[in-house]
C-alpha cells in the first residue's frame, strides 16, 4: 500500500494555511509510493508498490481526465487518458497516527477500458475515461460507473481476505482430482490470506450513443442513471444493459441546421424526475419527466441576457458550458463557462443570481487563446458539502475557491514546487499590467499547458482533490 502524506489544509478565506500537501504522480497507469508499503498490505497496489518517483516522460496516457469522492469521502477514484481507474482509501484515524487524518492511500488499480475501432464508421474510440459517479454502498462492496466515449461500465470493488481450502474434488493446486482416488470426504474450510482488492465489471452498457459520451449521474432513486452525449440523453436501469430509453434529442432532421449541442446533463440529488442539461450557447434546460415520456420541450430555460455592447467574435465559445452541477440542497445549481461560474436559483430563471470571475484578466488573451485552442477548455466545478463554497480551476495550475458567505475569493497553485510539508500555501495573484509586486506572476507569464480542469470537494469535509495534468494534490482542513 502506497502511504501518502497528509494533504494540505486550509483554514479560512482570507487566510490559507497549508499544513502540508499531497501528490500523486501517475506515470504509466501506476501509482508512484512516497513511503514503503505496511506488511499485509502490499497486494492491494499490484506492481505499483515497486515503483520509485522517476523523471519519466509524460506520456497522454498518463493525463488524469476525471475526479471524483464517493458518497461518503472514504474513497477518491481517478480515470485517465489511459483507461485505467485508480482508487484512493482514506486512513482510518487512530491513538496511534492522529497526524494520519486525510491521508488517501493506494486501494486499488484495474483498467477499466481498451481502445476500440468502430469498422462501420472507420473511427478509433479512445480508453479515456470522461466520467465516473459512485454509487451509494449498500453492502460491503463499492459500485461506480466509469465511461469512455462510448461505452458505460459498472464495476464492483469488493475485498477478500479469506480463501477456501479443503475442497473434496480438487487438490491444493486447483488440479482436478481423481474421484476413484477420493476415499473421504472433507468440509471446506476458509483460511485467512492477505488482503485483495478486487474489481470486477458486473454490466457493460454499450451500442447507446453515436456521438461521444461527456455526462453520466446517477438518479436519486439509486436505480436508474442519465447518459449524455452531443445530441442526445439516454435514460438506463442499472440492470438491464440492452436498451435504455431516449429522454432528450436535439439532432435536427438536416445536420447543416444545427445550432447546438449538448455540453453537460445532471439528475436532480432529491427528484429523481428532474434532471438539467446545459448547451454550448450558454442555455440552461430543466427537464421533468412526468411531463412528458420525450422531454425535448423543457420545463425551465435559464439563459442570461447578453450584453451587446460586450458582443465580439468569441462571445458565442465563451459562454458555452462545460459543467452544470445541482447543489447538495437541490434549491441551486452552478455552471461553469470559460470565463466565469454562475450560481442559479431554479425558482428564477432569467439570470444568475451569484457570478464570479474565475480569470477575467484573459479576456484580452482571447485571440491567442483561440490560435492555440485553449479557448476551447472544459473546466469543471464543485460545491462543498455544505454548499457555502465553490471551487474550480484555471491555468498555470491555479485553481479558485469562492466563499458565498462573504464573497471572497482565494487563488492557489497546485504545483510540486511548492509542497514542502509544513509548508503555508500563499495565495497567488495575476499582474494584468502596470508594475509587477514580488508576489505576483504576470498574466503574460502563464503557463496554459498547465490547466487544471478537474477537481472535487469531500462531500462532508474541507477535504479537496485536484488534478493538474498527471498529477493528483490532495488538500486537507487543518489539524488543531
Amino acid at each position: 500500500k502506497a502511504v501518502i502524506p497528509s494533504g494540505s489544509h486550509m483554514k479560512g478565506w482570507c487566510h490559507v494555511w497549508w499544513d502540508s500537501l499531497t501528490i500523486l504522480p501517475v506515470q504509466h497507469g501506476r501509482v508512484a509510493p512516497l513511503a514503503q508499503p505496511p506488511c499485509g498490505r502490499a497486494s492491494a497496489v499490484h506492481t505499483a508498490a515497486t515503483l520509485r518517483l522517476l523523471n519519466l516522460p509524460l506520456l497522454s496516457s498518463d493525463i488524469i481526465s476525471t475526479v471524483e469522492f464517493n458518497c461518503s469521502g472514504e474513497l477518491l477514484a481517478t480515470g485517465d487518458k489511459g483507461g485505467r481507474v485508480v482508487i484512493f482509501q482514506r486512513e482510518q484515524e487512530s491513538k496511534n497516527r492522529l497526524l494520519s487524518r486525510g491521508e488517501y492511500n493506494v486501494y486499488s488499480t484495474f483498467q477499466s477500458h481498451e481502445p476500440e475501432f468502430d469498422y462501420l464508421k472507420s473511427l478509433e474510440i479512445e480508453e479515456k475515461i470522461n466520467k465516473i459517479r459512485w454509487l451509494p454502498q449498500q453492502n460491503a462492496a463499492h459500485f461506480l460507473l466509469s465511461a469512455n466515449d462510448k461505452t458505460i461500465k459498472l464495476w464492483k470493488i469488493s475485498e477478500r481476505d479469506k480463501r477456501a481450502e479443503g475442497y473434496n474434488l480438487k487438490d491444493e493446486d486447483g488440479r482436478l482430482r481423481d474421484q476413484f482416488r477420493i476415499t473421504t470426504l472433507r468440509v471446506p474450510v476458509l483460511m485467512p490470506m492477505d488482503l485483495m482488492v478486487e474489481a470486477s465489471p458486473r454490466r457493460i452498457f454499450a451500442n447507446a450513443h453515436t456521438y461521444h459520451i461527456n455526462s453520466i449521474s446517477v438518479n436519486s432513486d439509486y436505480e436508474t442513471y442519465l447518459s449524455a452525449d452531443d445530441l442526445r440523453i439516454n435514460l438506463w436501469h442499472l440492470e438491464i444493459t440492452d436498451r435504455s430509453f431516449n429522454i432528450v434529442d436535439i439532432k435536427p432532421a438536416n445536420m447543416e441546421e444545427l445550432t447546438e449541442v449538448i455540453t453537460a446533463a445532471e439528475c436532480h440529488p432529491h427528484q429523481c424526475n428532474v434532471f438539467v442539461y446545459s448547451s454550448s450557447k450558454g442555455t440552461i434546460r430543466l427537464c421533468d419527466t412526468r411531463a412528458a415520456a420525450l422531454c425535448d420541450r423543457h420545463s425551465k430555460f435559464f439563459e442570461e441576457p447578453e450584453d451587446p455592447s460586450s458582443r465580439s467574435f468569441f462571445s458565442e465559445i465563451i459562454s458555452s458550458i462545460s459543467d452544470v452541477k445541482f447543489s447538495h440542497s437541490g434549491r441551486y445549481m452552478m455552471t461553469r463557462d470559460y470565463l466565469s461560474v454562475k450560481v442559479w436559483d431554479l425558482n428564477m430563471e432569467n439570470r444568475p443570481v451569484e457570478t464570479y470571475q474565475v480569470h477575467e484578466y484573459l479576456r484580452s488573451k482571447l485571440c491567442s487563446l483561440y490560435e492555440n485552442d485553449c479557448i476551447f477548455d472544459k473546466f469543471e466545478c464543485c460545491w462543498n458539502g455544505s454548499d457555502s463554497a465553490i471551487m474550480t480551476g484555471s491555468y498555470n495550475n491555479f485553481f479558485r475557491m469562492f466563499d458565498r458567505n462573504t464573497r471572497r475569493d482565494i487563488t492557489l497553485e497546485a504545483s510540486r514546487e511548492n509542497s514542502k510539508p509544513r509548508a503555508m500555501l500563499k495565495p497567488r495573484k495575476v499582474c494584468t499590467g502596470g508594475k509587477r509586486k514580488k508576489d505576483e506572476i504576470s498574466v503574460d507569464s502563464l503557463d496554459f499547458n498547465k490547466k487544471i480542469l478537474h477537481t472535487a470537494w469531500h462531500p462532508k469535509e474541507n477535504v479537496i482533490a485536484v488534478a493538474a495534468t498527471n498529477n493528483l494534490y490532495i488538500f486537507q482542513d487543518k489539524i488543531n
